[in-house]
């Protein structure tokens, strides 16, 4: 039996969930997944050209994990983009949202937030 994922935290909750090439119904469209974790491993080691350690450190796994994380984003977008797939990022139990300062940190488990959305879905259908 593998062992559990250690919880990784992340520090964003992005507002768009979906892209798509433009011009393109969706009916013909395959899809690729990216995780929260995958994103914000992005995020740290691309957009804010943090070393892997500090990304490491700021989503509390080991600096071999995040490389791993990362390397399975990259091969996420590498498909979306010379494929011309849409991109669907979504979550995973394992994943903990850090919002706020210091102060008014608050965590949420994405499982939580997953079950709303689930929710709200069921209401607008």
């Amino acid at each position: 039996m593998p062992r559990p994922k250690k919880c990784r935290f992340v520090d964003l909750d992005p507002e768009a969930r979906y892209f798509k090439p433009q011009g393109i119904p969706m009916i013909d469209l395959d899809e690729e997944t990216m995780t929260f974790d995958e994103l914000e491993a992005l995020r740290l080691a691309d957009k804010e050209n943090k070393p892997h350690e500090e990304c490491a450190e700021a989503m509390g796994v080991s600096r071999p994990t995040f490389s791993r994380i990362l390397k399975g984003a990259r091969e996420v977008m590498a498909t979306v983009l010379t494929e011309g797939k849409a991109l669907k990022i979504e979550g995973a139990a394992h994943i903990e949202h850090r919002k706020g300062g210091r102060k008014g940190r608050r965590r949420r488990r994405l499982q939580e937030q997953n079950k709303v959305q689930i929710q709200v879905q069921e209401k607008d259908s």
